[in-house]
């Protein structure tokens, strides 16, 4: 009987503070419950030296903290898990991007002529200069131009049409 008094007193105003300071009746309503089956699993052991409504806010306030550092501690590893998470997935999501867009690329190139698709190649793939395309293929540096412009615009068209 001393208990349900206890309850009935004291139950309204520290679930009214615990709303306050949790700002969700979910937490406040499952501390409350706490402090009640903590006060009842110790009564027999329990030794107030000050007021019971100081010793049940005090309890309150304790489990308010505790509360907190566990949100804290969970925020945390949330946001660790997140992180790890979504940079995997990002990490895959690019490797699969990027084997598409080479794979586009590849089909585009392919599909030019055979000189230009070398030019191309040596200039673009191996980054060779002008000049070294010129000697190598024995065709003048302007004619090496040329074949890196239209090849340029035949890859970007070819892209675009197929993206």
């Amino acid at each position: 009987m001393a208990f349900a008094r206890l309850y009935e007193l004291y139950s309204r105003p520290l679930y009214f503070n615990l709303l306050k300071l949790l700002k969700t009746e979910q937490a406040a309503e499952e501390i409350l419950q706490n402090i009640f089956f903590i006060i009842w699993e110790k009564r027999e052991a329990i030794t107030i030296n000050q007021s019971i409504k100081g010793y049940l806010f005090r309890i309150a306030e304790n489990k308010v903290h505790d509360f907190f550092r566990k949100m804290k501690r969970n925020r945390k590893l949330y946001d660790y898990i997140q992180e790890v998470s979504c940079g995997e997935y990002e990490d895959v999501e690019i490797k699969i991007l990027h084997s598409e867009e080479t794979a586009l690329l590849n089909k585009a190139i392919e599909n030019l002529p055979p000189q230009r698709k070398r030019v191309f190649y040596l200039c673009k793939m191996e980054g060779k200069s002008y000049q070294e395309v010129s000697r190598l293929l024995g065709i003048s540096a302007s004619t090496i131009n040329d074949h890196i412009v239209k090849a340029t615009r035949a890859v970007r068209d070819f892209i675009l049409a197929n993206n």
